[in-house]
């Protein structure tokens, strides 16, 4: 009796299964197949994606030819203050008014750019003795650097220092050669 009920019912589950896909199916208006939408920050985070990539790029560009040309800015000012010696006269330190005008044009550079680091080194002719000629290349390199810090220029971004006659610019017994020796001479370095 057993078999008869399972023969039963599995009869009946197969007449269901073949009425039900016998049956038509009611007509409906046909959808318009559109793509299943993406999360819309989806879209953006591919743009997103493709925008900062080629925005870091383009920054990276930028920012390196940004830095050459500061590069560039801050090698020409420093070749500008370096190339500009101040000459005194003989057995003196006191700045003449070219000098003065020099030393104005300096240290509005240094007021402007306050990462430059400055080294003023006095120098003579090499008349002298050499302790007269240190003590003179220290008062000139004194004074030019009090002029400066007069105009503005931090003090601590400041060094004076003497070399009396040990460094000539240029060699000679003439007159020519002493009057190019006697200065205060700039060396400028970046504070990072």
């Amino acid at each position: 009796m057993g078999k008869v009920i399972k023969l039963a019912l599995m009869g009946t589950a197969v007449a269901l299964f073949a009425w039900g896909c016998s049956k038509e199916k009611p007509e409906t208006d046909p959808q318009p197949q559109t793509a299943p939408e993406a999360p819309a920050d989806s879209t953006l985070n591919l743009d997103t994606l493709v925008t900062d990539t080629l925005s870091a790029d383009s920054l990276a560009r930028l920012e390196a030819e940004r830095l050459e040309a500061e590069r560039a800015r801050l090698e020409e000012l420093i070749n500008r203050i370096m190339l500009e010696d101040v000459y005194f006269d003989y057995d003196r330190s006191e700045l003449t008014e070219n000098a003065k005008r020099l030393l104005a044009q300096v240290a509005e550079i240094l007021v402007n750019e306050n990462r430059f680091i400055v080294t003023v080194e006095g120098h003579t002719d090499a008349r002298g003795t050499e302790d007269y000629n240190i003590s003179l290349g220290a008062r000139r390199s004194t004074v030019v650097r009090e002029f400066l810090i007069a105009y503005g220029v931090d003090a601590n971004r400041l060094v004076s220092v003497s070399y009396g006659k040990e460094r000539p610019k240029v060699q000679g017994t003439d007159e020519t050669a002493y009057s190019k020796n006697r200065r205060a001479h700039f060396r400028v370095s970046i504070d990072q």
